[in-house]
């Protein structure tokens, strides 16, 4: 599933495109999603401008001059791809299969952005602007990485007292906004904190070390048009190629890039995680 860095790629690609355009038509295929669409979905955004284009966690959220929001989510196979004027700007070479198209936008510029998703696990709903912080998906958000909630001292405060590992207390979306499986095993490999630690002893030095190397992990991936590792690709059709830069994730029975120790593999909470057994202790 695309994680923040994602997320805040494809927000990239589509803000130049969409931001200040109106939107002349959507047309939707399907009733459906992971949920149904709004009620009136085409009605309510057709002939709407698009204020802002904007990112919270891993949704896209539109600000629309009707005084909705538009709030999307990529699931695991969802992705945005452009055509029309703004190819000569992006390249287009989606790979995708047109009978996937499920939602179709045309701007008065006369581009054409695509919502394409095999599996179908995204979805698209709409919410007043002016009750926005009481969208029931975001309520409960911790503070984003890179923002300036986030910090060390932070850390201490969320983690003081909490006995589950670490790797899961940094997947809980209430304690950080937006990280996921990649993102959590790279930063745990930089922090040099084992995914197997008790949260509850993180405050302190381990937290000095863990919240910037969150940051960075996330600045560089966002820099590295996040990872392909799987169906991701940006607004543009281009993927992106921060998985060459993974230290641990996916990288079980290779050297650490550090100690040349095996890198290992185990599972918790159901998710895979991939850590140094010398490095992080």
């Amino acid at each position: 599933m695309p994680e923040l860095p994602e997320v805040e790629t494809v927000r990239r690609g589509l803000a130049p495109v969409m931001e200040g355009r109106t939107i002349v038509s959507l047309t939707q295929n399907r009733a459906d999603l992971r949920f149904p669409f709004p009620d009136r979905f085409a009605e309510r955004v057709s002939g709407q401008k698009v204020v802002r284009l904007g990112r919270r966690a891993k949704f896209l959220t539109v600000e629309l001059s009707s005084g909705e929001v538009l709030v999307m989510h990529l699931g695991m196979t969802g992705r945005f791809t452009v055509s029309g004027h703004a190819t000569a700007h992006y390249k287009h070479e989606t790979g995708t299969d047109p009978a996937h198209d499920h939602v179709v936008i045309v701007l008065d510029s006369h581009d054409i952005v695509t919502y394409n998703d095999p599996r179908r696990f995204g979805f698209m709903e709409l919410w007043p602007a002016e009750q926005f912080q009481s969208y029931p998906r975001l309520m409960a958000m911790g503070p984003e990485p890179l923002s300036n909630h986030f910090s060390a001292a932070y850390l201490d405060t969320a983690l003081k007292g909490k006995k589950a590992p670490i790797k899961a207390a940094l997947l809980d979306q209430s304690v950080i906004a937006g990280l996921g499986n990649i993102y959590v095993c790279e930063a745990l490999w930089r922090a040099k904190i084992s995914p197997k630690r008790l949260s509850q002893s993180i405050p302190g030095q381990r937290a000095a070390r863990l919240a910037p190397a969150i940051n960075d992990v996330i600045a560089e991936a966002i820099e590295a048009g996040g990872s392909s590792i799987s169906d991701f690709a940006s607004a543009s059709g281009e993927l992106g190629y921060f998985q060459h830069r993974f230290a641990v994730y996916d990288r079980e029975g290779q050297p650490c890039p550090a100690c040349g120790t095996i890198i290992k593999r185990l599972v918790q909470s159901g998710r895979s995680t991939f850590y140094c057994p010398s490095c992080q202790r």
